[in-house]
This record gives C-alpha cells, structure tokens and sequence, in this order.
C-alpha cells in the first residue's frame, strides 16, 4: 500500500520532522493536535477550549481526505493534569454524539509547547 501525507493550513504545522497525518488505504493516522490555533498561532490554555482547538484541528485534518468525526475509530488523549479529565470530557462527549470512538487518556508530565492537552486519532473511511 502507498503512504499518502496529509497536510492542511487549517491545523497548526508539524513543529517537528513529522506529518500531520498519514493516510494507508482506508486508514489515516494523525499526529497528536495540540491546542494551537493555526491562523494566529495562539495556544489555547482553558481546558474546554484547549479540548475544542485540538479536535477542531483534527477535523480540519481529516476533511483533507473526506472524512469526518464519525469515521474516527480510536482517540488518544494526553492530559498534563488528570483533574481536567472531566472538563476535558464534556466537550469531547459534543463531538461524539453517537457511537463514540474507542479512547484512551492519561495524564502526562509535559507535553510540546507546553499545552494542557494533545489528541491524536485514527480513522477508516
């Protein structure tokens, strides 16, 4: 199978020798998304809202190849403090009203740039 990359403007850039996202077949992979907002270059630090930028980034990645939230299968997310779980939670619960993907979350010591939060995903289309 062919390793397609994947890159929009419409989530912040690799700050790193990495993709934003790979897609193989039916299947992409993202990197984590921090909460940066790519037109100001703004890093989000309210949990709510951090929550909101990283996965408004992720599906600004995803429509690249068409796909939406509905066709994330399974999350990742980082915390740098487990007390924003809840928090955290609320908000990611409004992206997946129905069938929720299947997900993981812990709490991490740092995380790029210092954000509160990073959420990678995968999809199948």
């Amino acid at each position: 199978m062919n390793k397609k990359i994947i890159s929009t403007e419409k989530a912040p850039g690799a700050i790193g020798p990495y993709s934003q996202a790979v897609r193989i077949g039916d299947m992409i992979y993202t990197s984590g998304q921090i909460p940066m907002n790519p037109s100001t270059g703004e890093m989000v630090t309210e949990i709510k809202a951090a929550t909101k930028q990283c996965l408004e980034n992720v599906k600004a990645i995803l429509e690249v190849e068409g796909a939406q939230m509905s066709n994330i299968i399974k999350t990742t997310v980082f915390l740098q403090d487990m007390n924003d779980f809840v928090a955290m939670n609320e908000v990611y619960a409004s992206y997946f009203p129905q069938n929720p993907p299947a997900r993981s979350a812990v709490q991490v010591s740092k995380l790029p740039k210092d954000s509160i939060v990073e959420i990678e995903v995968i999809a199948s289309l």
